[in-house]
Order: structure tokens, then sequence, then C-alpha cells
């Protein structure tokens, strides 16, 4: 029989499908030749396949390796539903006990299993090596693999193992499989896997289908994404954070709005998370709100949209992410909040670590901060950082190219650039050259006398952000290259060589501003749709709360800030509990000023017959959370503050964040005790006294005018103590 006819008639068989998907047949091909095989595919590519068809009709059991234990199951699960015999895909992990371990050896020694998933922990163990060494071993599947490189966003020290257990087992094939690899994590891969002759099957990294877009992430992230699934009600869809404790929160906010959604993170017992995920699958949910643990071989072809709250670690992290919407070839939107906050906290994560991972993990986050402040076409640059040159200038499908921004000649600044990389001989990185052309006089610059050189200063009148836009730009065109395994020095290519022989034009357009995180989202006028902020209403309780303000003898912020008023302005409470819905108002603060706010709207809304949005209101969860009453009570018991973020594995400024939400919300808290142990108490009276007479409660403006004498920390404290003591 023809082999082509073969494998499609075993694919037809066995998956039901009439045609193999790109390199798929290839590969199966190449491992059942008995070759080493790399096999670099998109999520929704069909990677699995290229080792479950293999594992069906070679003799002997395929070993897969995999990284998670949800993942195992979701395979096993559903190659059990493509044959007959259940046993014909086990996994073997730490959540089984005795009896189902020897069900899965009896399958396997009597041949019934052509595929074993095992965790790479598992793999180490010295009873499951000689267990394996006694069975028939077809080939290995090492899935995911990625998380062999410590350039790698899934990193597992474990992965790193695997060759010296497979010698110890059996030398058979090995096929190592993963959706995000760039050409420093594919060579780390086979290298470490022992398999650089390996043949290799490597498909486009472009999915034409997502839609790419970064929004900045202000105060009202909440809302935005409440509006957002709201309005694609029906639609399956992830929402990605860093953290347990923020996954908790936003899926507490959308179900307080309507939405169907759990949670899932490694905090959760495996029983919950498997419960979570199989609701997502199964369609009992719509929105799963998740830790990158969520959706690693996942198989849900029709998600919709994919948020992230946090920007990811990395851009194989976030494509990966990413690759789970519009698995179907169908409608995938995929939206990131991005903040220069957020990118310095992952940076702050990292201390502690060896100096080594630090720099590896450095420059991950500089390329994540690169695509979202660039205002080149999304998929562009993506593609890029994979080593694939995407030969369109606007794919139409990202929020660059539909809203694209002019742009600007940049001949000389691309010349200035390419000479001063090459007079350096390539062994400098981009932010050494940019601090060189801006006359920066840093250590590095003093160190190596590079201010001497005639061009030090010469692009001084240029800012940052527009070299740092002539430096990517000049990468995605091949005039720079950037050297991953020497920590990310620039280099001069050939072609940017040939460039300063004959410069021609060079365009560029300006990286986008992402500096306004903490800005309040603009509202136009009212119209009549309801939705936007009441700017009539705004001014007169702006105008209310200043007379409260000199009557109280407050500053105006104490009242209410400016966020919770414009929440009025757009939904217009009429009742104290409509009132303590409002973002940073709480029980306490609603009772204690809420009235004359309350009766001020109402007159509003009737003198202009406004029909009020209550129904379409995003609902905030109410302060009372588990997590606030335990710092309440802790506070009320005299519990050091270091100590109370030890015991919520909290970093210290999350805790006060906390802290700060509960007093700006209205109850009274009293951290004297802490503040007395810390601080001097002419210390405390300072900063207490600026904030008496302060028009802002502003963290940044209270550090300047303070002159730098104290710690953000220190003046946090302060700023709560003050606003427990005279605003509740």
């Amino acid at each position: 029989m023809d082999e082509k006819f073969f494998l499609t008639k075993k694919l037809k068989k066995h998956f039901g499908f009439d045609v193999f998907k790109g390199d798929q047949e290839a590969a199966i091909r190449s491992i059942m030749d008995g070759n080493d095989t790399f096999v670099l595919m998109p999520t929704g590519g069909g990677k699995s396949l290229c080792y479950q068809l293999p594992a069906l009709l070679m003799e002997g059991t395929a070993l897969v390796i995999s990284p998670l234990i949800a993942l195992m199951k979701n395979q096993v699960d559903a190659m059990r539903n493509f044959c007959e015999q259940n046993g014909v895909a086990h996994f073997l992990n730490s959540s089984l006990n005795k009896s189902a371990i020897d069900t899965v050896k009896n399958d396997i020694r009597s041949g019934v299993t052509k595929l074993l998933y095992v965790a790479p922990e598992s793999l180490n163990k010295k009873e499951n090596v000689a267990f394996l060494k006694q069975v028939s071993i077809s080939f290995y599947a090492v899935d995911e693999a990625h998380c062999i490189s410590e350039w790698g966003h899934d990193f597992r020290p474990e992965y790193r193992q695997i060759r010296q257990v497979i010698n110890q087992i059996a030398c058979r094939p090995v096929i190592a499989l993963t959706a995000t690899a760039t050409p420093k994590v594919q060579h780390d891969i086979q290298k470490t896997l022992g398999m650089t002759d390996a043949a290799v099957f490597k498909s486009s990294f472009n999915r034409a289908n997502l839609y790419y877009e970064v929004r900045p992430k202000d105060k009202n992230i909440d809302k935005k994404i409440v509006k957002f699934i709201k309005a694609n009600q029906g639609k399956a869809g992830i929402v990605y954070c860093l953290s347990r404790k923020k996954v908790e929160d936003i899926t507490e906010i959308l179900k307080v709005n309507n939405i169907q959604a759990l949670p899932y993170h490694a905090g959760l017992d495996s029983q919950t998370r498997s419960a979570n995920q199989d609701a997502f699958l199964m369609e009992e949910v719509e929105v799963i709100v998740a830790t990158i643990a969520f959706g690693m071989g996942i198989d849900k072809p029709d998600v919709r949209y994919v948020i992230h709250y946090d920007i990811p670690k990395s851009l194989e992290g976030y494509y990966q992410e990413t690759g789970r919407a519009g698995r179907d070839g169908g409608e995938g939107k995929c939206i990131v909040f991005f903040s220069n906050k957020d990118l310095l906290k992952l940076e702050k994560f990292m201390q502690g670590k060896p100096v080594s991972e630090q720099e590896i993990g450095r420059q991950l986050l500089e390329e994540t901060r690169a695509y979202a402040e660039s205002s080149l076409c999304r998929r562009k640059v993506l593609l890029h950082y994979f080593g694939e040159d995407y030969k369109e200038d606007n794919c139409g499908n990202c929020d660059n190219c539909l809203n694209p921004k002019k742009q600007v000649e940049a001949k000389d600044l691309l010349i200035s650039i390419l000479e001063t990389v090459d007079l350096l001989n390539n062994k400098f990185k981009a932010d050494h050259i940019i601090n060189i052309l801006q006359g920066k006089e840093t250590s590095e610059v003093l160190t190596y006398e590079h201010n001497e050189l005639e061009i030090f200063s010469t692009g001084k009148n240029e800012d940052e952000k527009t070299w740092n836009a002539v430096i990517r730009q000049a990468m995605i065109m091949g005039y720079l290259d950037k050297d991953i395994e020497n920590y990310g020095l620039l280099k001069i290519t050939s072609n940017g060589k040939k460039y300063l022989e004959n410069p021609g034009p060079f365009k560029i357009v300006e990286d986008g501003d992402f500096e306004e995180e903490e800005a309040i989202e603009e509202t136009p006028m009212r119209g009549g749709s309801g939705f936007a902020a009441d700017m009539i209403l705004y001014s007169m309780m702006k105008d209310l709360r200043k007379r409260l303000s000199k009557k109280l003898s407050v500053p105006t912020y104490v009242i209410f800030q400016e966020p919770s008023l414009e929440a009025m302005a757009t939904t217009y409470p009429i009742t104290i509990e409509e009132l303590q819905n409002i973002p940073g108002v709480g029980a306490g603060k609603a009772k204690r000023y809420g009235k004359e706010f309350i009766e001020l709207i109402k007159r509003h809304v009737l003198e202009n017959e406004i029909e009020r949005p209550e129904d379409l209101r995003v609902r905030t969860v109410p302060n009372k959370s588990k997590l606030k009453i335990d710092i309440v009570q802790s506070i009320d018991r005299k519990v050091a503050l270091d100590d109370i973020a030890l015991a919520k594995g909290l970093e210290f400024t999350e805790l006060l964040d906390e802290i700060e939400a509960i007093v700006y919300s209205g109850t009274k808290i009293n951290i004297d005790y802490f503040l007395n142990d810390i601080m001097d108490e002419e210390h405390i009276e300072y900063i207490y006294l600026y904030f008496q007479k302060s028009e802002t409660d502003h963290l940044e403006t209270a550090l300047k005018e303070i002159r730098n004498e104290y710690s953000e920390e220190e003046v946090r404290l302060v700023r709560i103590k003050f606003i427990s003591d005279m605003a509740n």
C-alpha cells in the first residue's frame, strides 16, 4: 500500500480527519523512520497529532513528557475518546494511588497502552526508571519543549535532566514539540536533548485571524474589562493575571456583574482546578480568570478573546497565551493592558535571583516593553521576535494598523545609531548607545571614556523613545541584530553596513506613550447613551465637595476622590445602598458624606428627566472581602504590618494598597502602634501636617514637596493615618 495513502487512511480511522495540516505528515514520517524530530508549530496547528498517530501505529509505548497534570488528563481523555480501549493512554504522576499505578503498569506490560504521559519529576524517580527499562519504548515525545530553555517563558529545571534519564531507559528517537521558540530557544532545546541533527519542521507563527491590541492600564481597567466581556456576551474568553490574588479579585468582580466566571490557579486544590477547567470546556461558564498555568494544551477551539490584565513576563508567554484564542480559525481578540509600573514591579520580583537569571529576565521584559510601546504593526514585531519576516507593512488586524500613526523621516538618526554601534565594535547594548548619543555621563559611559567620542551628545535633542523606535525598526529592517547569547549586545549587520555606504529614506513611527497609567479614562459630554460622565453634574458635585471641604476643614480628596465623582456622574446613585457600589465609597464614607450628594443627584435626575443606567452599572465587589476583614481584625489586635503582609503572602506595598482601599472607602483603623514603632514622632507630625495643608493626596507630589527626606512607604503610612483620622 502507498505510504501516503496508508497514513491518510489511519488518520481518518483514528481521528476522523481527511487530510493532514501543514507539516504534520512530514513530522510523522520522520519519527516513524527513526529520526529525531523537532516540531515548531503555533497553538492550534495540531502538534499533538504528530506524536499521537505514530504512537498508535508503532510497536511499543510512546513516552510523552508533559509539564502539567491538567494537560496530561486532557490529552489522555481525548485519546480515550478516539479509541475503543481506555487503556490506550495513561498518565503516571503523583495524583494516582497504588491501585491506579498498578493498573497503568499492567496495561503497559500487556501492550494495550500506546501513550504514557509522565511529568519530568515522575520520569526522574528511580522506581519509574526501573519499570520503564523493562518495557518496549517506541519513541519519546517532549511536549511543551520550551520548558527546557532558561530563555523559554516556562523554564522547568527538571526538563534539563530528560536526556540523562532517556539514556538510562533506552535510546529511541525523540520528537520535541513547542508552539513558541525563538531561534535561541530552539537551539537550546536541541542541544540539551542531544538532537542537534534532528529533522526540523517549522511552521509560520502568523495567526491571521487573531487581532492584537495594547491598551493603557489605568484605574478604570476593571470597568473596561467588564464592559468588553458584556459586549462579547455568549462568547468564551480567558482573562490572564500574574498573581493568584488578582485572579480571585477579578473573578469576584465579573461574578457581581452577572458574568459567569471561575478562577484557575495553582493555589486551588487539584479537584477544584479540574472542575473549573471542565466547566469552561463544557460551556457551563463563559470566562476563566487564570494564571499562566491554565490553557497549556487545552483543546478548546472557540475561545473568542484573551485578555491580559498584566503584561506578560515574555513575548513567548504572550504569544502562547494569545494562541488559545480562535484555534478554529474564527474570531480571536487579544487585548493586553500595559503600564510601565507593571514592568518595574516584575523587575523588582527578580531581585535575589542569580545575576545571569536576572539579566535574562530583564532582556525578556525589554522585548515585551518594545512590543507594547511600538507603533509598528503588532504582527510584524511579534513574528520578527520569532525569527520570521512578515512582508506586509499593514496586517489590517491590529490596533496600530487599523489606526496608523504618521511616519517621520529618520535617516540621519539611523546613520548615527549604525555608526555608533560600528564604532564600538558591536560590544554594547541599546541603552548604552542611546546614553552616548544623548550625552548622558553614566558610570558605564565614563568608565569606557565614551564621553570623549565625537558622537557624544550629538543626539541630545531627540528623546529616548525616538531613539528606541529607530533601533527597533532598524532591527526589523535587518540593519541591526541583537546578540541574545551575549546579553543583548547590538550588532550592525552586512545590510546595515551597506546602508551606511548608500543611505536612503528611513521612516519611523514614534512609539506609543504609556506614561499616564494613573490617568482617569477620559469621558466626553454626556449625550443620550447614558454611558459617559455627565459633566454638568460632575461640575456641580465638585462645587459641593469644595463647600463641604471648607465647612468640615478637610481637604477635598478626603471626602470623595475624583474617580468616585466621575462614577457618580455616570451611574447616578440616588440611595445610600447604590452609593456604596461606587468605587472608593464604602459604607462609612457613604453614611458620613453621602446624603447631600444623593440629594443633588436626585434633583438633577428629576429636573433633566434622565433615565438612569442602573441596570448597566459596572458593579464592584463589596469592600468587606475576607482579606480586608482579616487585615482590619489583625490591625485591631495590633499585629505588626510587616507580619500581616507575611501571613497573607503579600508584598508590603501590596498590603499598603489594601489598607489604603480600606480607609479611602470609609473604614476607620488605627495604625499608631506600628507608626510609633518605626518612625520618630516629629517625622510623623511633619508628614501629617503636609497632608492637612495640601490640596492633593498624590504620592508623587508629596514626595517632591517633602524633598524626598522620607521613604515612599513612610509617606504612605502617615497618609493612611491622616485619611483614617480626618475622613472616617
